[in-house]
């Protein structure tokens, strides 16, 4: 009954468990090896819901969480309601001691597009596999690379903003339309 899958779940818990004895007492970040891969995915879009890559010079935030180094320019923003993040391993895909798939599933409003500032209500579950490897001694997020996941009431309060900041009245407009429009949105 010792299946291949089964060898290699054991070794990973195994890895997961006694790879913090090999590593420095400095490592106590959400991404060190003794912790658990889904909480380095928790991390990033918790971070991604506040908002933090809606600016460009905030890439910093969220760069030792990442493989990639810069933010590709994104046309527009998945506004949602939350997101969830299995902790039970027995929920992720285990390519091997070093690699896991993690499954985070969005609660989505609708898509904001950043050039029109208009917003098209999408509701529903958008399901994504995060491919999370271990990299030195911390877990990193591969792939995939999504365009911003940001939660209503943050994405409101940024709208806001750029309405105090905003002189011109078409634009202001334009904002308070997309402003009524995001209060609106439900899942």
């Amino acid at each position: 009954m010792n299946s291949p899958r089964r060898s290699v779940l054991i070794t990973f818990i195994a890895a997961v468990l006694l790879l913090p004895a090999s590593v420095t007492p400095g490592l106590a970040q959400t991404n060190a090896v003794s912790h658990s891969p889904a909480k380095v995915v928790e991390k990033y879009f918790s971070l991604d819901n506040k908002g933090v890559r809606l600016d460009a010079g905030s890439f910093e935030a969220v760069a030792g969480l990442v493989d990639w180094k810069e933010e590709p320019a994104w046309g527009k923003v998945i506004v949602i309601k939350g997101f969830s993040v299995p902790d039970d391993f027995r929920q992720w895909e285990i390519v091997n001691r070093l690699e896991v798939l993690v499954p985070v599933e969005f609660h989505v409003l609708g898509v904001m597009y950043l050039d029109t500032a208009g917003f098209v209500p999408e509701p529903g579950t958008e399901q994504v596999r995060v491919r999370v490897k271990v990299q030195g001694a911390r877990w990193k997020i591969m792939e995939p690379i999504l365009p911003p996941h940001v939660g209503q009431k943050r994405m409101l309060n940024v709208v806001r903003q750029a309405m105090l900041e905003e002189k011109d009245g078409v634009r202001h407009e334009s904002l308070a339309a997309l402003q009524a429009e995001l209060r609106k949105a439900r899942e």
